[in-house]
């Protein structure tokens, strides 16, 4: 099955709370559905929501013959692509070729109008057609002093150093991300290639930027030299092995950096495959990717190319994503590659601030500096603070509760941006800023532009004791410093907000594991300060990059896709809120364990289990739920004899809302073959886990939880399950846009792009103003004004869908025999937001049936429709229920 997801950036929703009443638990019978537990996130109000255009831009070309490194002989996939050339040549489709793969990948990557779509797709050899997507690097943060002592005790890193003389030594670890500073002395210094440092190569230079408005910014300028100026990839880097004042996870690996951002903005994904390769051609044992694109499927090329890494013996791991606050099936690519090592975060336990103190009372002050906004001073006190509320002056019309000209405002977070408080209290006069927390814990304030004043982000017990001071009538400031302190986290050890949710939306179990990825502390290139912290799930691959690189050294036999397996299986589920079981498609297996994984002597195969959707059928209308057996072997590989008994923990659910879901208590069941089953040394057994859902169906409610497996000689395993409860087929996928505020976008619509700038403003696709239903519209297909005059299909996608085609209707009504499929975009991903539309033009072409073959044929001026068919996710293409239609009211072409 074809599938061309599409995905882009993500959108930030508020936190949710972590403190929270034990419930009753649901059951089935509950006619109302689950009972909440809380919210995934805060959803949005209706003046956050805003439309925004998702319509991919490049195009990966797939054709038919497997990639080298699966199989495909060089002769074949040469004769592919000079075919491809030729056909695309004679069908006249107008594109302009990227770059060209053979490797891990079969095909190109184009430059191409979207009006191309069709022809490209009935080009001969053409397999399928994928959306190039962009990839961001997060904002940095900046972080006082470099520690990751707590980060590494999490996983058990520093027993496996301290105690088990494990460092990586002789082991390869290839990192695509910005670059890495190769002299920084914590990597040794010196110029490249290094010692620590001696593979890498440039892709793109320092002034590429993918979404970068200037045409010749998106045009690489690779170079043989991956120094990072950026500070993502350094940082990564030295998650996974730095040795000096930072210590990694294994300070004993040697690195290839394969730099593929430039000093600012995004990369695109055929970037990350040419990386990727070049990884291959340097015999990399491990390659981390601390970068993706959420919502898309596990056959997008960035997946599939890591696929075919781990089938040439590469142990690959990626960032499942930071789309968490989107809601559920956030995950990307590469991390929900079918071999590839998806990685979650956690957050870490301790968190190191920079110190003030407030004056008179002597009340010590932990802070961060919001990102971009230049640090303080290490001494000199601030002027005397007021408290000016929330400041969101410009998107809710907050007026400030004190006038902070000449003072020190002291802000609330929460509804509007960090910047527009900063800005906000900058532009009354305010000398510095101080934002407080709406939760516990410190934060990593985000997309602050410096206006030349100090601004700062500090706690809820800080920002609570400040404002008591001020309201008793003291003259509060702030006495900077140049001492940091170390502060315990309140989520320490929780799934970070951020980290993107799944399932895959083929409901494959994602992510795999979790690590340390919320405020870790790091290397940093030396131009910008030398050390960071920095928040992400980017931050928490290279931990299991690392973990792999340790237990790749004490046994270099671990097969590739051995070491996910011996990951998942000794990996420590982890808790919500301190008295739940985190949902496990937000966890996978859990977090790591490097001692245990080490020790492990009992293995279970599959690691993990994707049980795919519970109701099978319906009678009379009545779901019929499908319990799920799989047969699990367990592997004793001690040197005695071991009983193992069977155990089952359920961990929370979500539903509901895909942007917003709902957290739950629902129980499955979870039945044995066998409770307890004796193996003996060196051998392995078979025991039958059968899985029943908790019945919910229509409630849209993923589940899961642990097989427990533990021996009589101490050891214990899991295995971690998730599933659809219900009929994945009932979720509707394409489906209108509500702002709020009665405002309503009736998509599927057809619409043209006007001069508010490509559907980025609501009137751009208002059905009552640039197409009205009642009269018609007439498009020329051509350019008018210096905006392309085509008609364009616009659709939000609340969930992803298996297959997308548009069908051009004549004014007779012919869909069939002289006219069919105007474009097949295959798979899609769902929207980023619940306010996301994707837009796909028509150029007026159908395909015209002669005999058994398809020609393109240019359509007459007239009248017309346009049609669409969905497949809905996993849905059965003979099934009809399983499709979501819609035809647009009549429009003409009128080419003059």
């Amino acid at each position: 099955m074809r599938r061309r997801p599409v995905v882009g950036a993500l959108a930030a929703f508020g936190l949710a709370a972590t403190t929270v009443a034990l419930p009753s638990i649901a059951t089935a019978d509950d006619p109302d559905g689950p009972e909440p537990l809380a919210p995934v996130h805060t959803a949005p109000t209706s003046d956050q929501d805003t439309l925004v255009n998702e319509t991919p831009g490049a195009w990966f070309v797939e054709l038919e013959t497997a990639p080298t490194a699966q199989g495909g002989k060089a002769a074949a996939v040469r004769s592919d692509h000079a075919a491809f050339r030729r056909a695309a040549r004679d069908a006249g489709v107008e594109y302009t070729e990227r770059e060209e793969f053979t490797t891990l990948f079969n095909g190109f990557s184009v430059d191409m109008d979207s009006s191309q779509l069709g022809r490209l797709q009935r080009t001969d050899g053409v397999a399928a057609i994928y959306p190039m997507v962009q990839v961001a690097v997060p904002e940095p943060q900046t972080a006082a002093i470099p520690d990751m002592a707590t980060a590494l005790a999490m996983t058990g890193s520093d027993v496996a150093q301290n105690e088990l003389g494990l460092t990586g030594e002789g082991i390869k670890v290839a990192v695509m991300d910005t670059g890495i500073d190769y002299e920084h002395p914590d990597f040794g210094g010196g110029e490249f290639p290094t010692e620590r440092i001696p593979y890498g190569y440039d892709f793109v230079g320092d002034d590429y930027n993918a979404g970068s408005p200037d045409p010749a910014a998106r045009v690489p300028q690779p170079d043989g030299d991956p120094m990072d100026c950026q500070g993502h990839g350094t940082h990564v880097a030295g998650i996974v092995g730095a040795d000096g004042d930072v210590l990694g996870v294994a300070p004993g690996v040697t690195f290839g950096a394969y730099r593929v951002f430039g000093c600012e903005g995004s990369t695109e994904a055929d970037i990350m495959i040419s990386a990727m390769e070049k990884a291959l051609e340097d015999d990399m044992d491990i390659l981390n990717m601390s970068i993706g694109s959420s919502f898309t499927w596990p056959d997008y090329p960035t997946a599939t190319a890591s696929d075919a890494l781990v089938d040439a013996g590469m142990v690959v791991v990626a960032s499942i994503g930071n789309s968490g606050r989107t809601g559920v099936y956030s995950t990307g690519a590469p991390g929900v590659g079918e071999k590839v090592i998806g990685v979650a975060s956690v957050d870490n336990t301790n968190n190191d601030a920079a110190l003030a103190v407030a004056e008179p009372s002597g009340i010590e002050v932990p802070y961060t500096v919001l990102s971009d906004v230049a640090a303080p001073p290490t001494s000199g006190s601030t002027d005397p603070m007021v408290h000016v509320g929330r400041g969101c002056v410009d998107t809710l019309g907050d007026e400030l509760l004190a006038d902070p000209a000449g003072m020190t405002a002291l802000v609330d977070r929460g509804d509007c941006t960090f910047d527009e408080k900063y800005s906000s209290a900058v532009a009354a006069g305010a000398t510095a800023v101080v934002i407080a927390n709406n939760i516990p814990g410190l934060f990593n304030g985000g997309g602050v532009v410096d206006a030349g004043v100090p601004g700062i982000g500090i706690s809820l017990a800080s920002g609570d004791a400040l404002k008591a001071e001020i309201d008793g009538g003291a003259d509060v400031t702030l006495a900077w410093t140049d001492q940091t302190t170390s502060v315990v986290s309140p989520t320490g050890g929780e799934k970070s907000d951020f980290s993107s949710y799944g399932l895959s939306p083929d409901l494959t179990l994602k992510p795999d594991l979790a690590a340390p990825g919320g405020n870790i502390h790091s290397t940093y290139p030396l131009a910008k300060g030398g050390y960071a912290t920095l928040s992400g799930t980017s931050m928490a691959a290279p931990h299991v990059a690392g973990a792999a690189a340790l237990l790749l050294e004490a046994d270099p036999e671990i097969g590739t896709t051995e070491m996910r397996d011996l990951l998942q299986n000794t990996a420590e589920p982890i808790l919500y809120a301190g008295a739940y079981v985190e949902t496990v498609h937000g966890q996978g297996a859990g977090l790591i364990d490097v001692p245990a994984a080490y020790a492990a002597t009992t293995s279970v195969t599959p690691a993990k289990i994707s049980l795919g959707e519970s109701v099978v059928d319906r009678v009379d209308g009545a779901p019929v739920f499908e319990p799920v057996t799989t047969t699990l072997t367990v592997a004793n590989d001690s040197d005695a004899e071991v009983t193992y008994t069977m155990g089952h923990t359920t961990a929370l659910a979500t539903y509901g809302d895909t942007f917003a879901p709902t957290l739950a208590i629902l129980d499955g069941t979870a039945e044995f073959s066998a409770t307890e089953v004796t193996v003996p040394a060196g051998e392995s057994a078979e025991v039958d886990v059968t899985i029943t859902s908790p019945g919910f169906d229509g409630f849209e409610v993923i589940y899961g939880g642990f097989v427990e497996i533990t021996g009589d000689d101490g050891s214990e395993v899991t295995v971690p399950y998730a599933g659809f409860d219900g009929d994945y087929q009932d979720i509707q996928a394409t489906t209108p846009i509500d702002l709020g505020d009665g405002q309503m976008i009736d998509v599927p619509w057809v619409s043209r792009i006007t001069e508010c700038a490509e559907f980025v403003e609501f009137d751009c696709i208002d059905p009552a103003g640039t197409f009205s239903e009642a009269g018609g519209d007439t498009f020329t297909l051509d350019w008018v004004d210096g905006l392309p005059d085509y008609p364009y299909v616009v659709a939000h996608f609340n969930h992803q869908v298996e297959d997308f085609e548009i069908s051009v209707i004549d004014s007779k009504g012919r869909t069939k025999g002289a006219f069919t499929v105007a474009a097949d975009l295959g798979s899609l991903g769902r929207s980023e937001t619940s306010a996301g539309i994707q837009a796909f033009v028509w150029d007026g072409t159908a395909t015209k049936k002669r005999g058994n073959t398809e020609v393109t044929k240019t359509l007459k001026d007239g009248d017309y429709q346009l049609h669409i068919d969905a497949l809905k996710a996993n849905g059965d293409r003979s099934n009809p229920d399983h499709w979501e239609t819609w035809t647009s009211p009549v429009f003409t072409i009128d080419r003059h």
